[in-house]
């Protein structure tokens, strides 16, 4: 299972090299399953891999003058703040057994999971109908740009890296392209940026909470950012169309396996 989980360490950094986003959704998920990680410690350590991996992918997107600082700051610092909330003052407060319905008793790991579960499900369809959710952001570039729905927005997925671990990526692109107009390719590498910032603050609002497979992180990473490298060649070379609805179609199936292993026992 370790050997399937390193090769999946690559897929990640080929997701983020490829489409800009994804890799939080599989690393949280490889880590628990093939790995054998605690969900919370998995959380944390998702943010280090997926933030080391995505600093790479933002420096190489500003070698190339495809990252937009003006976004950087106006959805990053809300992230930053909710982040900071979420990993101070909720996460650590959740009672270790939540509720129960009927005979399920629903503890944190499992909680975390499942919604973790639900975010893959959100962002599987957002890739799978990129066609639609682009064709929404051309109609909605001609209007004036508008700041505060950039500033929710980074406060929400600030809030999602937090408690979840996940970069949100599939949030943050087309929110770049609808309220920034951005082009897709200059978007992507911002994206990057914004995931990387909002990730490694995440670890290190953490850093005092938990004890660390430091071989493990280092080890992903490097394998991730490896991907990235890969990642960007194939998106050279297929269309991006096509990647986001073949990446979408295994997130989805990844998230339903997910509910179906936590809820169902599966």
């Amino acid at each position: 299972m370790e050997i399937l989980g390193y090769l999946a360490a690559v897929l990640i950094g080929v997701s983020l090299g490829m489409v800009g986003s994804g890799g939080s959704i599989l690393t949280v998920p490889v880590l628990v399953y093939l790995m054998s990680v605690n969900p919370m410690l998995a959380t944390t350590s998702s943010l280090f891999i997926v933030g080391s991996t995505s600093l790479i992918g933002g420096l190489r997107a500003y070698g190339k003058k495809q990252v937009n600082f003006k976004a950087v700051t106006e959805f990053g610092i809300p992230s930053i703040f909710s982040i900071f909330i979420a990993r101070h003052y909720i996460l650590p407060e959740l009672p270790d057994r939540l509720f129960s319905i009927g005979n399920i008793q629903v503890y944190k790991p499992m909680f975390l999971m499942v919604v973790f579960a639900i975010l893959m499900l959100a962002a599987s369809l957002s890739m799978i109908f990129s066609n639609k959710r682009d064709a929404l952001a051309a109609s909605l570039q001609d209007n004036k740009y508008q700041a505060l729905p950039l500033v929710l927005l980074g406060l929400g997925v600030g809030m999602i890296t937090g408690l979840l671990g996940a970069g949100g990526g599939f949030l943050i692109i087309p929110s770049l392209v609808i309220f920034l107009r951005l082009p897709m390719k200059t978007a992507v590498g911002t994206s990057l940026l914004i995931i990387a910032i909002n990730s490694l603050f995440g670890f290190l609002f953490s850093l005092k909470q938990f004890q660390y497979d430091w071989s493990l992180l280092l080890s992903f990473s490097v394998l991730a950012i490896a991907g990235l490298f890969l990642g960007s060649k194939f998106a050279e070379k297929i269309p991006g169309n096509s990647l986001k609805k073949g990446f979408g179609w295994f997130v989805l199936v990844m998230g339903v396996y997910i509910i179906l292993k936590e809820v169902f026992r599966f």
